[in-house]
């Protein structure tokens, strides 16, 4: 009996102690540091690029478009739209040879109103060729690109770099490092199992499946994994801003929800915002204040441009938004 009844006793605790140790649903999530992410420099290996590609092809944007993508998929961080990155940009007339540069990007991401911004660099796009009709058995190696006369394997390499800057201080708060070698070699670059052609107007979508089974897609893919890696390791160097931004619906035109705040109260291009309808305010019987106001939700839109004092959105969710329905939000 006293067995059965220790055994019970054991038992409850251990039910309390795994109720005790479970986060409760409420929680607050811990918000995700919000980046921006930089085309990446390649003036060092813009030869090489040229190359493989015949034309100067914009191996950055490339290699950043890359990388947000394998960002975005693994959460940790709350990445800037491109097209917000692009306008601020092109305002304060952000140059290419801009894009390593750190006092530039805190600059910039700062405008964002992100906590940190990532600029790199591309040092090594190509590959060591090994000519098999030169000499006698073992061959000549040669430079990057993809050969030139002769019959000739190539094996690709792609090294990047990256940096973490603080906006609000310029400092470096981490360091990445991403290198890639292909498991194959062909007599092209843009060999091996793809057939791509996806570069057009100095831009290329390295995203494609077609690319990535080029002997320098390979290579540039698996590079960019692992800067990945190490570019989410850097996450709890960054210091995150959390700012709460209130405001009401100063007009409705269709799908545009326009606000009356803006930049100023840290509303950001890609924020999203719930709002809210009161139904009813409970005042205090001595005072007449209002102690509480009754609401329901409406829904929740999306901000798409923004400036100092006002905002305009999108819907994501709900429909029937008014004029003074009221926004919430906690921005990243």
């Amino acid at each position: 009996m006293k067995i059965k009844q220790i055994f019970l006793t054991m038992t409850l605790l251990a039910t309390l102690m795994g109720g005790a140790l479970q986060t409760p649903a409420n929680a607050a999530a811990p918000h995700k540091p919000r980046i921006a992410v930089m085309d990446f420099d390649y003036g060092t290996v813009r030869t090489y690029s040229e190359a493989i590609f015949g034309s100067d092809i914009d191996i950055g944007k490339g290699i950043c478009d890359l990388l947000v993508n394998d960002l975005v998929k693994d959460g940790t961080y709350s990445i800037i739209e491109r097209k917000a990155l692009d306008k601020i940009m092109a305002e304060q007339n952000f140059s290419n040879s801009d894009r390593a540069d750190a006092t530039s990007a805190a600059k910039i991401g700062k405008l964002l109103g992100v906590d940190a911004i990532l600029v790199g660099s591309i040092t090594q796009f190509g590959s060591e060729t090994k000519k098999t009709n030169l000499g006698g058995g073992g061959g000549t190696w040669g430079g990057y690109g993809i050969g030139g006369i002769g019959h000739s394997k190539s094996k690709s390499t792609v090294g990047i770099s990256a940096r973490l800057i603080s906006v609000d201080t310029g400092e470096i708060l981490a360091v990445a490092e991403g290198k890639g070698e292909s498991s194959r070699s062909s007599t092209s670059l843009l060999g091996g199992g793809g057939s791509w052609r996806g570069f057009g107007g100095g831009n290329a979508d390295f995203g494609s499946s077609d690319f990535q089974n080029t002997i320098i897609g390979e290579s540039t893919k698996i590079a960019v994994d692992q800067l990945t890696l190490n570019v989410v390791a850097g996450a709890p160097k960054i210091a995150t801003h959390t700012v709460t931004v209130e405001g009401l619906v100063a007009a409705v035109d269709g799908d545009q929800i326009v606000l009356n705040v803006g930049g100023k109260a840290g509303i950001k291009v890609g924020d999203q915002l719930d709002v809210v309808r009161v139904t009813k305010e409970i005042k205090d019987p001595t005072t007449g204040n209002v102690i509480r106001r009754l609401t329901t939700t409406v829904g929740v839109v999306k901000a798409t441009d923004v400036d100092d004092a006002s905002t305009v959105c999108t819907p994501v969710s709900g429909s029937g938004f008014q004029s003074g329905d009221r926004v919430r939000t906690a921005a990243q």
